[in-house]
């Protein structure tokens, strides 16, 4: 069994909590409009590893010392494309005593998918918008796995951190703010909700690959407006 793995981080601090080791998985269904990881939707694409879960797993106990009180995080890409990799993946480090997390998009909720739930510590979940009209034309995709992916998260009980991009224009809109915050704000698995404030810093890839970044001109989101944000949902979930 090979991962097809775009990339690697050593130190992660942003991925779940305290420091990681976050592999970065190659193929992703989603074209985001706002994605700043072009590079690795193509599942076929150039990636920097190609390893067993077992080489996967020895690379992460290099940095032991660091993540000993973090863990591991599967990210993307979308690392469900890659699901019986990413389940064997984490069952080697849970035997290794390392917290596992997977950050998706909910995009996959097949038998496959859902297996890797019984390896996964925490789940960060990105909901894109809850819009459903909103949702193919930011994604390309229908919304129908990304809210039932979050109701098998409540059947099985694991720990999970909702993620929200909010960009100017386009997902920042005080009513379908709310509408997320009363939606997720029922579920007992969801212990918080983090807000991602959009940025361009990857707008270069794009040039790079000679695609059109279809947000030109659309500015990062204030650290203000983010903060506002935070405090306006943190009445439905604690918020960052």
């Amino acid at each position: 069994m090979i991962g097809h793995i775009h990339s690697l981080e050593s130190f992660g601090t942003v991925d779940g909590p305290g420091v990681r080791f976050v592999a970065f998985m190659q193929g992703c269904p989603l074209r985001c409009m706002y994605c700043h990881n072009p590079d690795t939707w193509d599942p076929k694409g150039t990636c920097q590893y190609e390893m067993t879960p077992q080489q996967l797993v020895d690379e992460a106990l290099r940095y032991r010392s660091f993540i000993k009180n973090g863990g591991v995080t599967v990210s993307g890409g979308e690392p469900l494309m890659q699901a019986e990799f990413v389940r064997e993946y984490f069952r080697l480090c849970h035997k290794e005593g390392l917290h596992t997390a997977l950050d998706t998009s909910g995009a996959f909720c097949t038998e496959d998918a859902l297996r890797v739930l019984d390896e996964t510590d925490l789940v960060l979940l990105d909901v894109k918008t809850m819009d459903t009209e909103l949702y193919p034309k930011l994604t390309g995709i229908k919304q129908d796995n990304n809210l039932a992916f979050l109701d098998k998260l409540e059947e099985r009980g694991i720990r999970t951190w909702i993620r929200h991009v909010v960009v100017p224009g386009v997902t920042d809109d005080d009513n379908w703010l709310i509408r997320l915050g009363e939606h997720v704000g029922r579920y007992k698995c969801v212990e918080k909700i983090e807000i991602l404030p959009y940025h361009t810093l990857g707008t270069y890839k794009y040039k790079k690959m000679g695609m059109r970044y279809r947000l030109d001109g659309v500015p990062a989101l204030s650290l203000e407006r983010a903060v506002e944000i935070r405090n306006m949902l943190s009445k439905f979930k604690p918020c960052q």
